[in-house]
């Protein structure tokens, strides 16, 4: 545990977490595997017997099924308008700001380097292509790619 930073985390039996990563008040269930350089913050769910890949980022209201498979250097978020400040110029905290939720249903993939916007559902044994933005949900047993992430094709 010395090249990880592991804080009230919920961990099921026979996770796996690789060096370098950063978890904090988050749950990870049964068989899942947590590759190196990926942050996974409070109030995140991931399901069991999923695989998160190196350097990933996974925010505060995400929520990942069972079965799910997440590419390289995927990206969620959390916060529909960011901002770093308050329009008095003070310093935003989590009082600020609202979480919006995000869902990875069971069984779905998502390849490299996508990003996923807030609020929206990926359906099962969907399938995100590397790269895709996602800004609305994605139906069950669909692929999307491009950005924005549009349907390809059923499954």
């Amino acid at each position: 545990m010395n090249n990880k930073n592991i804080n009230n985390v919920k961990l099921g039996n026979d996770v796996k977490i690789f060096d370098f990563v950063n978890l904090y008040g988050c749950s990870i269930d049964d068989g899942t595997k947590i590759g190196t350089f990926v942050e996974i913050q409070k109030n995140a769910t991931i399901g069991k017997n999923c695989k998160v890949s190196t350097h990933t980022f996974i925010c505060e209201g995400v929520h990942i099924g069972d079965n799910v498979f997440v590419g390289h250097n995927v990206t969620f978020i959390n916060d529909k308008i960011p901002r770093a400040t308050n329009p008095d110029g003070s310093m935003q905290n989590e009082a600020d700001w609202k979480v919006v939720e995000t869902f990875v249903k069971n069984g779905a993939s998502i390849g490299s380097s996508a990003t996923i916007m807030c609020g929206v559902t990926i359906g099962e044994n969907s399938i995100v292509g590397a790269g895709a933005v996602v800004t609305k949900d994605v139906p069950a047993n669909t692929v999307v790619a491009g950005v924005p992430a549009k349907v390809i094709k059923k499954l």
